[in-house]
């Protein structure tokens, strides 16, 4: 089935790519726990995960992962390594790839900034990443916060 009038009119590029849409976001530490926010948007309204965002078009994973936090969430980090990617692929009733989604996972340490709602993220706050498991979240995000988590405590 091809997108419906509705996606078609709401613009949204995103749905029924042609290929994958490269994605990045960071796991910002600070006092041992992680900045998590919730999704304002499909996919994943309402569910928790990192902050992030589509890589744009001459930027770097490193440098869409950082424009991405400040932009949603109002955070400064700096990145410590490379966590990992999730790939997020929602089929449609069809079959067809509705949404396909590589995103890649940085670990961060906080710099500056408190955390803020805004269009893309509604509630934001740090959490310990055991704590993760009680929330709503994005699939794969225990792990990639696992991962990070490992990054994170062994860069200098």
């Amino acid at each position: 089935m091809a997108a419906s009038t509705s996606d078609i009119a709401a613009g949204d590029d995103r749905l029924y790519p042609a290929r994958p849409i490269l994605a990045a976001s960071v796991a910002v530490f600070r006092e041992g726990r992680v900045l998590v926010a919730s999704r304002t948007k499909p996919p994943g309204n309402a569910v928790f995960s990192l902050p992030g965002g589509v890589v744009e078009v001459g930027e770097t994973l490193a440098e869409a992962a950082l424009r991405e936090l400040a932009e949603e969430v109002g955070v400064v980090a700096e990145i410590v390594g490379f966590a990992g990617h999730v790939e997020v692929i929602e089929p449609d009733g069809d079959g067809r790839v509705k949404r396909h989604f590589v995103v890649n996972a940085f670990a961060g340490r906080w710099v500056s900034g408190e955390p803020v709602a805004g269009p893309e993220a509604g509630e934001t706050f740090f959490v310990a990443p055991d704590e993760i498991g009680s929330l709503r979240t994005t699939p794969g995000l225990a792990g990639i916060v696992a991962r990070a988590r490992a990054v994170f405590e062994g860069a200098p």
